[in-house]
């Protein structure tokens, strides 16, 4: 992310997203209530003395809007954000009217909130630090293969396949068909590989068939074999192993700077403190509420989705929640709830917490 220009004082802040993960981080950001600039193009009918207004064509125009609904539309790249029109160029006769502003990927903004919250300020700053570049995972054995690119918001599946490869006892048609099998999941790697501009790769899955798969990819297209950074084995192939692999841990080296797997690792630490009933975690508002007063949260986790999906008075108690935990030296992670750990923290009431001591 690209900060501009920030007056958080007056509630300014225009930034460039750079990245999907950018838009990930604003579509968590910007609130309903808040004023959104940006350019745009809108329908208008061009109107002349005497005569009646020509057919109406769309023009490019810069005008803001008091937000009402958000969309993260992932497939597409972009954030729609929808409301009414507070802003906009005289000779266009909008203001009062509805109107959706597309972000892109390179499109500058400025969000106008009545108060910048510090979670939403420090989101802000550290998607601007955040330079690392995505991190491409194949999970794959001798019956299927996942190419997926692991965001902040969560697990990305580019291409996935299954096959039945013929018995051991046909070498030479196990050998072909093999063959061919890397060839599919190379092919599909080398796509998402150059898209995002050649990131790490990582290769993992069970037995032997994902270091056949890594020679073949150095013997087949050495520049990609370049960037093949780790090979690690676990018990599951394609998504599920995908998931295993951020839950166990085993990535960490490679993905120490990619935010879902620490939103991991936290999750599992939670459910690890959950599963031997040592009372120094905690969930659900009301006993997290409970042991802020005791000043006993470590660590507080939120799904982002129980920030956004909720209503007002909810949103402003939960906030209330987090900076006083910031004040007693506590730290604050906002969970994706588009993974697989976020979704079961929001299963969990959407609020947990690592206690620095037990309680009751």
């Amino acid at each position: 992310m690209k900060i501009l220009y920030t007056r958080f004082k007056k509630g300014i802040a225009k930034v460039v997203p750079q990245s999907l993960d950018d838009l990930w981080h604003l579509y968590n950001i910007i609130y309903q209530g808040d004023q959104v600039f940006a350019k745009t193009t809108r329908g208008v009918k061009i109107e002349e003395e005497y005569a009646r207004p020509k057919q109406g064509k769309r023009i490019s125009v810069f005008l803001g809007i008091k937000v009402e609904k958000v969309y993260w539309d992932r497939t597409l790249n972009r954030l729609r954000v929808h409301g009414v029109v507070t802003d906009v160029p005289e000779r266009i006769s909008a203001r009062g009217s509805h109107h959706t502003l597309n972000i892109k990927v390179d499109k500058p903004l400025t969000i106008v909130k009545p108060k910048w919250q510090k979670h939403q300020v420090e989101r802000l700053k550290k998607a601007s630090r955040a330079g690392t570049p995505a991190i491409i995972v194949v999970s794959m054995d001798d019956e299927e293969y996942c190419v997926a690119v692991l965001r902040q918001y969560g697990i990305d599946v580019k291409a996935e396949k299954r096959t039945r490869l013929p018995g051991k006892l046909e070498a030479e048609k196990r050998a072909a068909a093999m063959r061919g099998f890397f060839k599919s999941a190379l092919q599909s790697l080398r796509e998402t590989w150059k898209s995002l501009q050649k990131p790490a790769i990582a290769i993992i899955g069970p037995g032997f068939v994902k270091n056949g798969f890594v020679k073949y990819v150095h013997n087949e297209a050495s520049d990609i074999g370049e960037s093949i950074v780790d090979v690690k084995g676990v018990n599951s192939a394609g998504l599920s192993g995908v998931q295993e692999a951020l839950r166990s841990g085993v990535l960490t080296k490679t993905l120490k700077h990619v935010r879902i797997a620490e939103e991991t690792r936290l999750i599992e630490e939670l459910l690890a403190r959950m599963g031997k009933e040592t009372r120094n975690a905690t969930y659900g508002f009301d006993e997290v509420a409970e042991a802020v007063q005791y000043g006993a949260v470590e660590k507080l986790l939120v799904a982002d989705a129980a920030l956004r999906e909720t209503s007002d008075e909810k949103r402003t108690a939960l906030e209330n929640v987090m900076r006083q935990v910031e004040e007693k030296g506590g730290q604050v992670s906002i969970i994706s709830a588009e993974h697989e750990a976020g979704a079961k923290l929001q299963g969990l009431g959407g609020v947990a917490a690592l206690l620095r001591f037990p309680l009751g």
